[in-house]
């Protein structure tokens, strides 16, 4: 079976990302399964630099085919904020509790209607192919509207969910539950574009295409 490195130490998304690609042939590994420790420091001006950086970073690492994502919020009445400053908005490297508060905070006095966001995933595949590399993007973007107080649970690393409201459902991200989650969220959009290129490259049965 055919090995892929998801470039994260987030425990939440190797789960997300492992049930998104249950059904293709490969052995997904995360960087702790590999006991690598080398950080990646973002340092692109969008999600896409970031991802595709994060992803050939990784991939020269350990010379594995590798996904890194890069993902966040995007406020429409702030102008995209915070965006690929994300854990970083306050100036520092906020908590997940300090992230929700700057938010609100933000946006306090902001009516209903003007509080309009997204989040937003960019997917980077880096194949290598000897001293050479192929790189594929995908997006994947969820509508809301964040909410004047969070509402769900709190999970680690995902300090947007509880304030993160999904009209349709009438509920926040956070309330939904895992399952749900994966099924609506941006991740999944990302991915279901990935999956075709992977079924390419990595067939059931037949020749790989070359890239």
């Amino acid at each position: 079976m055919r090995r892929l490195l998801l470039a994260t130490f987030n425990p939440g998304k190797v789960r997300e990302y492992k049930l998104l690609l249950k059904d293709l042939p490969l052995k997904i590994l995360s960087l702790k399964q590999l006991k690598i420790k080398e950080k990646f420091e973002e340092r692109g001006k969008t999600f896409k630099e970031n991802a595709i950086a994060k992803a050939k970073f990784y991939c020269r690492l350990t010379g594995l085919p590798t996904i890194a994502e890069d993902s966040g919020l995007k406020i429409d009445t702030l102008r995209g904020e915070p965006g690929v400053k994300s854990r970083r908005w306050p100036g520092y490297e906020a908590k997940d509790r300090e992230l929700i508060d700057f938010t609100l905070k933000k946006l306090e006095g902001v009516p209903w209607g003007k509080r309009k966001a997204q989040l937003r995933t960019i997917l980077a595949l880096v194949i290598p192919k000897g001293k050479k590399i192929s790189v594929f993007t995908f997006e994947g973007k969820l509508r809301g509207i964040i909410p004047q107080k969070p509402r769900g649970r709190l999970i680690k690393e995902y300090p947007f969910r509880p304030i993160f409201y999904l009209p349709e459902f009438k509920k926040t991200f956070a309330q939904l539950g895992f399952k749900k989650e994966i099924e609506i969220g941006q991740r999944k959009k990302a991915v279901k574009k990935l999956i075709p290129i992977l079924r390419k490259i990595y067939p059931v049965n037949g020749t790989s295409k070359d890239f």
